[in-house]
C-alpha cells in the first residue's frame, strides 16, 4: 500500500457568500488527492491568526480543533487496509451522511418528540438546538461531530451562555438536553463511550439551588379564605385550590380530565408526563375528591352532554396536540397572572403559581407526618428521589420543637 498523507488546506478559491473560506482536510494516496470538509470556515485573517506560532483565544481553539481532526484522520487511516478513499470517507465522517452530527441527531430527536405528541418537551429541545447552533456560529463552525463535544467545548459553551445573560436554570436545561443527545449518539455508535464528556472528574452540569416553592399552612389558609374581586380572580383561585386538593395535579392533566374519569367520589388519571415517557409500567393516579373539589367541578365544569366530554372545557375534541399545548400555556399564564395578584394582596412570601400548589400539596402532607412513599405515589413519581425535590424544609417552629426534644429526658 502506498503512503497516505494528510494536510489541512485553506481554500481561498472557494469563497462563500459570508466572505469566509472553507478549511478542508486533504488526503493524498498514490498521487491522488481527495478533500474532506471539517465543518470550519474562516476569513483570511482568522486563518493566519489560527496558524500563527502562538495563537490566542478563539484562534487557539481553532488550532486545537484542526490538530484533533488530523489526529483522528491518521487514526482512521491506520484502521484501513488496504486503503481506499471511500472507506475513509465513511469511517472518518467528513460530510458523509453515514455519520450523524450533533445537529442532525438533535433534530431527529425533536421529530420523535413531536410524533409522540410531547410538544412541550420538543419545544424545550428546539430551544436547546437553537442555542447550540448560535454557539457553533460564534465558533465559526458549520458542523460539529460528537467527538467535538469535549469538556473544554462544554465549559466554553457554558461561559458563552453566561456572557449572553442566560440563567443557571436555562443553562442547565440546555446542557441536559445536549447530554441526552450525546447518550443517543453513543447508543447509535456515533461516539465511543470512553469519549463521554459528562460525569465525575469530567464536565458537571451547573445546578441551581432548590428555591422554596411551597407555602406554609397559614399562607395556604389565606388563599383558601381569600375573597376574589372578579370572576377571573375567582377562577384562578379555584383552579389553584383544585390543583392543591387533587394531589398537586399538573394543569395539563386537569385540562385532559373527562367526566368518565370520575367514579364513586374519586378521579383516576394517568399523568401526561409519564404516559408519554415510554415506560412500560405506568401507574394511574387516584385522587379522592373532597367536597371543595367537587364544588369547583360543579362551578366551572361545562354542562355534561357525554361522559367523554372534557370537564373544564379547555380542549375541543378535535384539537391537535399543538393546539392543546397552546391552550394549556395560555390557561397557565392567566392563572399565574391572577394568582400573583392574589399573592401580592395577601403579602405572601413567594410568587404564587400553579407549581406552588403542587409543591405545597406535597410539603403539607410531609409536615403532617405522611410517609414520603405515599406522597411519591400520589404525585405519580417513579422514585422517591424525585419526590424529595418537591418536599420543602420544615418550618422553623417545627425544627425548634424537634430540637427541644434533645433535652427531654422524661
Amino acid at each position: 500500500m502506498g503512503q497516505v498523507t494528510t494536510r489541512m488546506v485553506f481554500e481561498k478559491h472557494a469563497k462563500r457568500k459570508d466572505n469566509l473560506y472553507p478549511v478542508r482536510l486533504r488526503v493524498t494516496h498514490n498521487r491522488v488527492q481527495k478533500y474532506f470538509p471539517i465543518g470550519l470556515n474562516l476569513s483570511d485573517a482568522d486563518w493566519g491568526s489560527t496558524m500563527s506560532d502562538n495563537p490566542k483565544k478563539i484562534f487557539k481553539e481553532h488550532r486545537i480543533y484542526i490538530q484533533k481532526v488530523e489526529e483522528r484522520a491518521m487514526a482512521t487511516i491506520k484502521e484501513i487496509f488496504p486503503f481506499s478513499f471511500e472507506e475513509f470517507r465513511i469511517k472518518f465522517g467528513g460530510s458523509s451522511s453515514e455519520r450523524s452530527d450533533v445537529t442532525e441527531v438533535f433534530q431527529r430527536y425533536i421529530d420523535v418528540l413531536n410524533e409522540e405528541e410531547r410538544i412541550t418537551t420538543a419545544y424545550s429541545y428546539r430551544n436547546a438546538l437553537v442555542s447550540q447552533k448560535a454557539f457553533m456560529k460564534h465558533k465559526h463552525r458549520k458542523r460539529i461531530g460528537f467527538e467535538d463535544i469535549t469538556v473544554t467545548w462544554l465549559k466554553d459553551y457554558e461561559n458563552w451562555m453566561l456572557d449572553k445573560g442566560r440563567s443557571i436554570s436555562t443553562i442547565g436545561i440546555y446542557l441536559r438536553s445536549l447530554r441526552t443527545i450525546v447518550n443517543i449518539a453513543i447508543t447509535e455508535g456515533n461516539l465511543k463511550r470512553e469519549l463521554y464528556p459528562f460525569g465525575k472528574r469530567k464536565y458537571k452540569i451547573p445546578a441551581t439551588e432548590n428555591v422554596k416553592k411551597a407555602l406554609v399552612a397559614k399562607d395556604i389558609q389565606k388563599i383558601y379564605e381569600y375573597i376574589p374581586t372578579n370572576d377571573r380572580e375567582a377562577k384562578a383561585k379555584d383552579m389553584w385550590i383544585f390543583t392543591y386538593l387533587c394531589n398537586g395535579m399538573n394543569f395539563k392533566d386537569i385540562a385532559k380530565l373527562k367526566y368518565l374519569d370520575i367514579n364513586q367520589g374519586k378521579v383516576t388519571f394517568i399523568r401526561s408526563k409519564t404516559e408519554q415517557s415510554g415506560r412500560q409500567m405506568v401507574r394511574p393516579v387516584t385522587v379522592m375528591l373532597l367536597p371543595d373539589a367537587l364544588d369547583i367541578i360543579q362551578k366551572w365544569g361545562v354542562a355534561i352532554k357525554s361522559r367523554r366530554d372534557y370537564i373544564f372545557g379547555v380542549f375541543e375534541e378535535n384539537d391537535t396536540p399543538e393546539v392543546q399545548n397552546k391552550k394549556i400555556q395560555q390557561e397557565i399564564k392567566t392563572i399565574n397572572k391572577y394568582m400573583k395578584r392574589i399573592g401580592e394582596d395577601l403579602v405572601l412570601p413567594i410568587k404564587i403559581t400553579t407549581y406552588t400548589a403542587r409543591h405545597s400539596y406535597a410539603t403539607m402532607l410531609k409536615r403532617s407526618g405522611v410517609s414520603t412513599a405515599y406522597i411519591s405515589e400520589s404525585l405519580g413519581h417513579k422514585d422517591l428521589k424525585t419526590t424529595q425535590n418537591y418536599l420543602d424544609s420544615f418550618e422553623d417552629g417545627t425544627k425548634l420543637e424537634n430540637q427541644k426534644m434533645l433535652l427531654n429526658f422524661n
